[in-house]
């Protein structure tokens, strides 16, 4: 998968995974904000949507193509695998920061992998997949950060999400804004602040 690896002091990973349409480049910025020690690796997703990167595919807007999710899914545990591998990090160390597609195939690997990260923040995903049961989750942190009237991602998913991960042992903490499906400064800044006293 098309990365940036860029090496931290700390023995922590931020795996930093776009929105529909973004890059590798698109959440740099954000790492320095929630944790400047922490190595970084940036990943671009490995599906296009009218030329669009994603993570996965889409039947439409808001409904998944769950085979497609569940491949990607895999593809991307194998890939943070491999990677450790190459860059020498710690697999248990990897945190994932994602946003709205990212967000949700983060989410997919909390739903299909156990142990597949130490922790998560989530900004404005989707309950990946209903009906399922999850790995044993105990003690994860996960910070959702929602917005009260997004237009792309229902209040209700949030709250769904929150009850599915606590079903499975995480420790879940909505965050909400009222700015529709944006990611502001505030929600990051807010997610910084809970990294740091969950991690």
């Amino acid at each position: 998968m098309k990365h940036i690896f860029r090496q931290g002091t700390s023995d922590r990973v931020l795996l930093l995974l776009h929105g529909t349409g973004g890059t590798e480049e698109d959440l740099l910025p954000l790492s320095s904000l929630i944790d400047k020690e922490a190595s970084v690796l940036s990943v671009r997703g490995n599906v296009s949507e009218n030329g669009m990167p994603r993570f996965f595919k889409r039947l439409r807007e808001g409904v998944f193509d769950e085979e497609d999710l569940v491949e990607r899914t895999n593809e991307l545990n194998t890939f943070l695998n491999e990677a450790a591998d190459e860059y020498g990090f710690h697999r248990g160390k990897v945190v994932a920061v994602g946003y709205s597609n990212g967000a949700n195939i983060a989410g997919s690997l909390l739903f299909h992998f156990e142990k597949s990260l130490e922790g998560a923040i989530l900004f404005h995903p989707m309950v990946p997949r209903r009906g399922i049961e999850l790995p044993d989750l105990d003690g994860l942190p996960v910070f959702i950060g929602a917005g009260e009237n997004d237009p792309i991602c229902p209040a209700q998913e949030t709250e769904d999400l929150k009850e599915i991960l606590e079903g499975a042992g995480a420790i879940v903490t909505n965050h909400w804004e009222k700015l529709g499906h944006r990611l502001t400064e505030n929600e990051v800044r807010e997610a910084a602040k809970w990294y740091k006293k969950q991690l």
